[in-house]
């Protein structure tokens, strides 16, 4: 009986084990790759990590992409993102309640290219999605655009 006890407490365990640590770890992401080319890296807690079709991307991360590289990023509330060849773009809040449509982006692109299409949060409150650049800050609209930048300056 005891031995039966225990099989099934671990059983459990594992049960637990395998079905929360995924969900928690998919609970930080805040998008997803939907496209990858070249050489497409993710900058997190002090490591880079290459970037692939599927991989998570969490508040903080900054996207860097080569001379040969492109990336293609769905948010959680829609928001399309296509960062060019060359860049690097910072994620510095995101923060989105889908019961309400309501929450904040914001990013810097700090050189490259950005094309955007915004999602559910600029479409709700027209200034919670800004993106800056080493020379502007644009503020989104519930709207498409693509901007440019240098080399930030020092």
């Amino acid at each position: 009986m005891l031995k039966a006890c225990v099989v099934t407490i671990r059983r459990l365990f594992v049960a637990f084990v395998c079905g929360v640590v995924p969900f928690a770890v998919w609970a930080d992401d805040i998008g997803h790759f939907k496209v990858a080319k070249g050489s497409v890296y993710i900058e997190r807690g002090g490591q880079r990590l290459a970037a692939q079709v599927g991989t998570g991307l969490q508040t903080t991360d900054v996207v860097v992409t080569g001379a040969d590289g492109s990336a293609g990023i769905t948010f959680s509330d829609n928001s399309l993102l296509s960062v060019g060849p060359g860049s690097v773009l910072a994620i510095e809040r995101y923060a989105f309640d889908p019961s309400k449509n309501d929450g904040a982006f914001e990013s810097t692109l700090r050189k490259g290219t950005l094309s955007v299409v915004s999602g559910k949060i600029a479409k709700q409150s027209p200034d919670a999605m800004k993106v800056k650049t080493p020379s502007s800050i644009l503020g989104v609209r519930g709207t498409e655009f693509l901007v440019r930048t240098g080399d930030a300056v020092d």
